[in-house]
């Protein structure tokens, strides 16, 4: 049965971004962020939110302060996430997994999760270990990606035995190649492409810079190729990550992924129960005024559950 929120789209009560960000705070756990901090018109320390630079050094600043990572960088072409978007997802993710304990988020390292498409900054991985001890691998197509992530790890040593990084050689297969024969993850998680092709990209980044009246520049959370656009764009590739998660169905607990169009959902929660989903749900999640969903499925029936989370997880008696 598919079961959807019907809350309204808030940031989630865990996440550590509410309100205004602490832009003096922040530069002094980081002081590159001061070269970037401006006053705005209502007379409030900011930043020039349509700068990739800045961007970045805020991520850099945030991750410091709030996880204690240390030395996040990235290329100046890849994706640089919102870390409070991100965050939510971890969180509503977090509350899956109690939906199926208990009510009690299960933590700590006998939790592993795979995250799809983890690209240079490995941002799943690094918020869910700092907020809930959960052991990760991270996996993509694009070898440098995968080289500035382990940099990242390198800088943060504690993390390198609870993020594992590994090569995706075949662009088609998403989980095939990744996940082995006798391996179990108790959820999966991506960030799918949106866009179907690079002119599709490029238009809709111009769209966006003449509606803040400049003219076009890079996106200002940037992206390589395989990170933008693919074959059908988001509804194609869930498509595809839907197929393929029945040739993986007893090795995972929890299948899920972000959706940002509401329209690539259309078909999605009918196609997976024809592939043998015994659980579809649909999260709504929202920062401000971006919408977007968290999609999760699972094909284990209830008594698979029960074992697994016996074997698996936390003791919720203890």
């Amino acid at each position: 049965m598919s079961r959807r929120s019907s809350k309204p789209p808030a940031l989630h009560p865990r996440n550590r971004y509410q309100g205004r960000y602490d832009f003096p705070l922040l530069a002094r756990k980081c002081p590159p962020l001061k070269a970037f901090i401006r006053q705005g018109k209502d007379g409030q320390t900011t930043i020039d939110f349509t700068d990739p630079a800045a961007l970045r050094c805020l991520n850099g600043a945030l991750l410091t302060h709030w996880y204690d990572i240390n030395g996040w960088q990235i290329p100046d072409n890849a994706l640089c996430p919102p870390i409070p978007g991100r965050a939510d997802l971890i969180h509503h993710l977090a509350d899956l997994l109690a939906s199926s304990h208990d009510g009690v988020i299960p933590k700590g390292a006998s939790l592993r999760g795979l995250d799809v498409g983890t690209g240079a900054n490995l941002i799943y991985p690094l918020i869910g270990n700092a907020e809930y001890g959960w052991q990760f691998v991270g996996s993509d197509i694009d070898a440098d990606a995968l080289r500035n992530g382990t940099q990242i790890l390198a800088a943060n040593p504690t993390l390198q035995s609870r993020i594992e990084l590994r090569r995706q050689a075949d662009p088609a297969c998403i989980f095939t190649g990744i996940i082995g024969a006798d391996e179990q993850f108790d959820f999966t998680l991506c960030n799918p492409p949106f866009y179907a092709s690079a002119d599709e990209a490029r238009q809709a980044n111009e769209r966006k810079w003449q509606g803040l009246g400049k003219q076009p520049g890079g996106r200002n959370f940037g992206g390589r190729a395989n990170e933008l656009y693919c074959a059908d764009g988001e509804a194609g590739f869930l498509r595809r990550m839907a197929e393929q998660s029945r040739t993986c169905a007893s090795q995972v607990f929890w299948f899920t992924t972000l959706v940002a169009s509401a329209s690539s959902l259309k078909a999605l929660p009918e196609q997976l129960r024809d592939l043998g989903a015994t659980d579809v749900r649909i999260i709504d999640m929202g920062q401000g005024s971006k919408r977007s969903r968290l999609l999760a499925w699972t094909f284990l029936n209830k008594k698979q559950r029960r074992a697994w989370r016996r074997a698996r997880w936390p003791d919720t008696r203890i």
